[in-house]
């Protein structure tokens, strides 16, 4: 989800240009901002002032890292995945992190500014990349347990890089895919091969009126489903373009994929994403729901998901309501385990927290008081032990197997939101 305050980071952006003015009247005021020599030292003042920060995170796995874009079909309904793998060539060029300025207009769009705010957030964070080699070969010889990874609300495919790098450096596919629903900030396709082969755009942004969230929940499942019918498909040989030709070969992940180790993750509305797929999808063997927003889902999912779940939580973004909603899947006899991240906000989860420095992120909630690397650490430690634990794998993950149990300084087990009920959430049902 997008932070709910990055509009005072726009606003930011745009004080800053006061001290260079320029004349209003000029067709492309932007342009001219970009080619002038005080944007550098801009941008190094703010990072010394910790305004900016690109330290998006390393995986902490043995394996190198490898990340391309995938587009199968033409049309809005088309899927569409940033895609982390092992791979074992360093060679390639770390991948830009956000790598069209139309994001940054989808989410100025998205808070009522125009587009002069989206070009100066392109301006100051178009060139951050993350640690993951673009294009890369995969690294083949074994087969990988795949993680289909969903994004929040008003997010996109690329800003979970934290997550999908560590995942991948511990062994993992992971798909990050990006929704058509009208919740990314920005989505785009190609409306034929024609426009493909033109590099002919159709961008999608968020619609002004308020959409059905229950309908998106079950497009966006459909869609993580779909996500996972081509992967699989490609796993048995069947032959699959990616419209976006690029330098990477998808008949790379032929036998690449252990099919019986399949999992679903995802935050915010993705958390609810996660939810909805898991009750229509038994392919995915468990899931993990990131500070889930459980709004848009329907009453009737709480009975429908025999598989293992998982609540990663923050402490300041949930209230009772919707930690209520979440016990409602604890039912005996069901595999549910929850945790809250002591110190924590929404945005602990995605990559804001990390691409912003520590006067920015505290000002505008993209970080709570706990540390951003030891937040997100914790999360994805405690998310490889339950993998582990119930995809079968013969990893050591299980040395992180207490952090399932929020025995941590840095974690509550269960819920902070009703403290005299907290110690009953970790159990297989709730009924002590």
């Amino acid at each position: 989800m997008v932070p709910s305050r990055l509009r005072g980071l726009f606003c930011l952006c745009t004080c800053l240009i006061l001290v260079h003015p320029f004349d209003w009247q000029d067709l492309n005021p932007v342009a001219y901002i970009k080619s002038s020599a005080w944007v550098n030292e801009i941008q190094a003042l703010m990072a010394a002032a910790g305004f900016i920060q690109t330290g998006i995170p390393r995986g902490k796995g043995s394996y190198s890292v490898g990340c391309t874009d995938l587009m199968f079909g033409y049309n809005d309904e088309s899927t569409f995945l940033r895609l982390y793998y092992p791979t074992q060539d360093d060679d390639h060029f770390d991948t830009l992190w956000i790598p069209n300025e139309e994001y940054f207009f989808g989410l100025s769009k998205l808070f009522g500014r125009n587009w002069i705010f989206g070009k100066l957030l392109h301006l100051f964070f178009g060139s951050v990349t993350i640690p993951a080699k673009w294009n890369a070969p995969l690294r083949t010889g074994e087969k990988y347990p795949l993680i289909v990874f969903s994004h929040g609300l008003g997010a996109f495919r690329t800003i979970y890089s934290a997550i999908g790098i560590d995942l991948a450096s511990h062994g993992f596919i992971v798909a990050a895919v990006e929704h058509r629903d009208g919740s990314a900030s920005a989505t785009y396709y190609f409306k034929d091969q024609s426009a493909a082969e033109l590099g002919n755009k159709s961008w999608l942004y968020p619609k002004q009126e308020e959409p059905d969230r229950n309908f998106q929940v079950h497009q966006r499942a459909k869609e993580c489903s779909q996500a996972l019918n081509l992967i699989l498909a490609i796993d048995h040989g069947k032959p699959a373009e990616n419209v976006l030709d690029l330098e990477f070969d998808v008949k790379q992940l032929k036998d690449s994929i252990d099919r019986n180790k399949i999992a679903i993750s995802g935050h915010s509305f993705g958390g609810a994403t996660v939810i909805q797929a898991l009750s229509e999808d038994q392919r995915f063997r468990c899931g993990i729901a990131l500070d889930a927003w459980l709004f848009p889902l329907g009453d009737e999912v709480y009975t429908r998901i025999p598989q293992p779940l998982f609540f990663i939580n923050s402490e300041k973004f949930h209230h009772f309501q919707n930690t209520t909603k979440m016990g409602n899947f604890f039912l005996p006899d069901k595999e549910r385990k929850m945790i809250t991240l002591r110190g924590a906000v929404h945005h602990n989860f995605d990559d804001f927290t990390f691409t912003t420095g520590k006067i920015v992120g505290y000002i505008f909630i993209l970080k709570g008081t706990i540390d951003s690397y030891v937040a997100i650490d914790l999360s994805n430690k405690a998310s490889l032990a339950f993998l582990q634990k119930h995809l079968g794998l013969q990893k050591d993950f299980d040395q992180w197997d207490s952090l399932i149990e929020g025995e941590d300084e840095n974690l509550i087990p269960g819920t902070n939101t009703d403290a005299t009920n907290r110690t009953l959430w970790n159990s297989t049902g709730i009924g002590k």
